[in-house]
């Protein structure tokens, strides 16, 4: 399927976004100040969304015409372009963000031209897959693991890493104990927090600097 690459999903979805001359303020500039205002760290509604290996939102004007030996094109109106990639299948992630996120979407979808709401998950799900493009080519760099499997290797390469640069050079006797006391820390460490930085997601005994 060539929106999958193992068990990760590559998700594109172009909503046609409401053109109404009438309002002081149009639904694309509204959209783009609420889009800019959004949390990117572990608060984005999307961290809440535990599957979810990167998301992007754009609002596209139109296309770039770069001249010959293409032909010249327009598109019809603007678009909300929503791209995602997360792990699972595509019903289970559009359903958690209706019910796990329903005020993001709103604020976000209630711009596009027919939104159905999320009242009816049914409807939201059949709407974003009717607006959905198929993926032609998706490459995933890590396709057969979760994304908490995923931050947690990554979690124990960087607490290894600064292991090596806190202890390389002292006696072999205190490396083998302070190393086992990072299996250890490492074993009880709290799962890494989806949108985190890097100390948040190392055990405190291991952080560089202390």
């Amino acid at each position: 399927m060539s929106n999958q690459s193992g068990q990760v999903y590559g998700l594109t979805i172009l909503s046609p976004i409401i053109e109404d001359d009438g309002l002081d303020i149009c639904h694309s500039m509204e959209l783009r100040w609420y889009l800019g205002h959004l949390a990117r760290d572990h608060e984005s509604p999307f961290a809440r969304i535990s599957s979810t290996y990167l998301a992007r939102l754009v609002v596209l004007d139109d296309v770039v015409y770069v001249g010959a030996p293409a032909c010249e094109e327009h598109l019809k109106s603007r678009y909300l372009v929503f791209e995602t990639n997360f792990d699972g299948d595509l019903d289970t992630y559009l359903t958690r963000m209706a019910r796990e996120t329903p005020e993001f979407v709103e604020m976000v979808w209630k711009h596009c031209i027919g939104y159905p709401g999320v009242t009816d998950t049914g409807a939201f799900v059949g709407y974003m897959k009717k607006c959905q493009i198929a993926t032609t080519f998706f490459f995933a760099d890590v396709n057969n693991r979760t994304v908490q499997q995923t931050l947690k290797a990554l979690q124990t390469q960087s607490a290894l890493a600064h292991f090596i640069e806190k202890y390389q050079g002292r006696p072999p006797a205190e490396i083998q104990s302070e190393f086992g006391a990072l299996l250890r820390s490492m074993s009880d460490a709290p799962l890494p927090v989806a949108g985190g930085d890097e100390a948040e997601r190392m055990p405190q005994e291991n952080r560089p600097h202390e």
